[in-house]
């Protein structure tokens, strides 16, 4: 395994590489391949940016004051400016890993960690305000908490909150381009790529537009409704509050359809279980499907379909199981 000291390396080399003006999109598609690797690697890529982010302007400045005093040479501008980065990186870094023993007891440091599931799994994360987070299938997820602000960002797949409501300290949830601003409630955000979507159950949220400005970029959300954000649109679907609790029965293990197509359930039962599914009939991806069924037995699911329906199963040279009439 490769040690702490090693990754945290790697990580401000990343930081610094991509601060270059010759930074290039084969650069970023690299940089994330890295983070892909491991939650490690995300781990200790989010811990060196955001001892960055706590350092700022003002590190950024003193680090130039003491380690790049101007002399009478002349070495080209971009070595200065990759040492600059490069002892900024370092001073952001002793804000974060050194700063906690002298902090004062009145100004402490917001605690930051980050946590994921697998392929079907479920976690339960209590936060130290009293409020909950329960992850879905395949998601990771951030936080950070302080005495006056509670953050978490999104990064990939679906969360449940229970917000705990403390004055003066606004709990935000990043999901890419929307930020969810909440008081205390109960409610759900499950992120596709830049596609989100909010679900409440308790409660009002904010939905925000963060890549525009304006008012209009703003959205209530109350008990019932289900907010879909995509590209600058965002669109409520106002609903009983029990067809809401539907969409969470993933916190019990289960899933709940109501005249759904089988395709839409395939893509579902697809989250939860490594045995996916394949359906490439027109007419039988058109079934409508209705129940409760366990999300992790997809094996039963297919014998449902076959003794209902009459549907062939069979196993494609993938190893997925392709259904067709």
């Amino acid at each position: 395994m490769m040690r702490s000291q090693d990754l945290e390396a790697q990580a401000a080399d990343w930081l610094m590489r991509r601060e270059q003006p010759q930074w290039s999109q084969a650069d970023q598609a690299a940089l994330t391949d890295w983070l892909d690797e491991s939650l490690a690697h995300k781990a200790a890529f989010w811990r060196l940016e955001h001892g960055w982010q706590l350092a700022d302007r003002i590190g950024a400045l003193s680090a130039r004051e003491i380690a790049l005093r101007p002399r009478r040479t002349s070495l080209p501008s971009r070595w200065w400016q990759a040492s600059a980065l490069a002892a900024s990186l370092l001073l952001a870094a002793a804000f974060t890993f050194i700063g906690l023993r002298s902090r004062p007891a009145s100004s402490p440091q917001p605690s930051f960690e980050a946590f994921d599931t697998a392929v079907g799994g479920h976690r339960i994360i209590p936060l130290a305000d009293g409020s909950r987070i329960e992850l879905n299938t395949e998601t990771i997820l951030r936080t950070s908490v302080s005495d006056h602000r509670r953050d978490v960002w999104l990064d990939r797949g679906e969360a449940f909150f229970e917000v705990v409501h403390i004055e003066n300290s606004p709990f935000v949830v990043h999901a890419g381009p929307r930020m969810i601003t909440v008081v205390g409630t109960q409610f759900s955000v499950r992120r596709d790529g830049d596609k989100v979507t909010v679900a409440v159950v308790k409660g009002r949220v904010r939905v925000e537009d963060t890549t525009r400005g304006e008012a209009s970029a703003t959205t209530t959300v109350n008990p019932g409704d289900i907010a879909i954000g995509l590209g600058a649109s965002t669109m409520v679907i106002s609903q009983p509050v029990a067809a809401v609790e539907d969409t969470l029965t993933w916190r019990d293990g289960r899933l709940v359809f109501h005249g759904s197509s089988l395709t839409e359930v395939a893509a579902d039962f697809n989250r939860y279980n490594r045995q996916q599914l394949l359906i490439s009939d027109p007419s039988v991806a058109a079934i409508r499907i209705s129940g409760t069924f366990k999300a992790s037995n997809v094996e039963a699911f297919v014998r449902l379909l076959k003794q209902a329906y009459g549907l062939k199963v069979d196993l494609t040279a993938d190893g997925k199981l392709k259904i067709s009439s």
